[in-house]
């Protein structure tokens, strides 16, 4: 897979993501991605992508709850 920015080829390894919410922050310090050693750009793949989104949901859906029970 070639970089979009540089076309330099991507590898595949990990990178920090945030997830902020409301008032939840949340860090992934290891979220497998294609990470592009020459510029730094990043892409995710469509399957960790939908791995981020449920745990975000599930920050909200918690949130929501700790709002309701506090």
């Amino acid at each position: 897979m070639k970089c979009m920015h540089c076309q330099a080829e991507m590898e595949r390894g990990t990178t920090v993501f945030h997830i902020d919410r409301k008032d939840l922050h949340v860090s992934l310090d290891r979220a497998p991605a294609w990470v592009c050693p020459q510029c730094g750009e990043v892409y995710f793949e469509a399957k960790d992508v939908e791995q981020m989104q449920d745990l975000a949901r599930t920050l909200d859906d918690k949130a929501r709850e700790m709002e309701t029970t506090g």
